[in-house]
């Protein structure tokens, strides 16, 4: 079964409170949020203050995924929220090895996104280091988009890389999961399934959920 992280940038800002309960009584096991700058990509999203909010109402483990510059700026702050999981962009870190050590000495587990254009292979030299590896599957800033043919194709290799270091980490897709994309992400070797509108914007979405999960 696929661990399903809904993504809360596609969630009813001025109902999050139902959106977070749906979530809380549905099938899904994280819940993914995109927290973003501005400058690293050209959008704003939210801040501690939501991340605070829904860190106190939602049951679900939470997947925090940094669409910032120097988020090593804000692993304390991530840690005292309860977060499960740190996602940070390989693009945004200097010092990656570092900067995934510091997110577990605060007892999270350390994710790093590879934006489309990076390949797998500069994960090499830390794959045994990190709990996860976020393929974005399409370019981060903006839900909705096109979903980016190139990450099954990614994500094998990816899986490949995994396998033959014995690393444990977990492979994680976000951007155009759906219905039609989903099955062959979980058949190309990802395990964790990001998806925002398609789930936000079902009639029902606890069976996209459940369907999502059992793939």
């Amino acid at each position: 079964m696929a661990i399903i992280s809904p993504s809360l940038l596609a969630a009813d800002f001025l109902h999050l409170d139902r959106d977070i309960e749906m979530i809380n009584t549905s099938e899904a096991e994280w819940l993914h949020l995109d927290v973003m700058d501005g400058s690293f990509v050209p959008n704003i999203s939210f801040g501690f203050p939501v991340l605070e909010a829904v860190a106190k109402a939602c049951t679900k483990q939470l997947d925090v995924h940094y669409m910032i510059n120097s988020p090593e700026r804000y692993i304390k702050q991530t840690a005292k929220l309860g977060a499960m999981m740190m996602n940070v962009h390989y693009e945004a870190c200097t010092h990656l090895h570092r900067t995934i050590q510091e997110i577990h000495d605060a007892g999270m587990k350390a994710g790093v996104t590879l934006n489309p254009a990076t390949p797998v292979s500069c994960l090499e030299d830390i794959i045994n280091d990190v709990d996860m590896v976020l393929l974005m599957s399409v370019n981060p800033g903006f839900g909705g988009q096109k979903f980016i043919e190139n990450t099954i194709a990614k994500a094998m290799c990816l899986k490949r890389m995994i396998t033959e270091s014995g690393s444990k980490a977990l492979i994680e897709a976000d951007g155009g999961v759906q219905g039609e994309t989903a099955p062959r992400l979980v058949a190309a070797g990802v395990d964790v399934l990001v998806s925002g509108s398609y789930v936000f914007n079902a009639s029902d979405p606890h069976a996209v959920i459940s369907q999502l999960r059992r793939l």
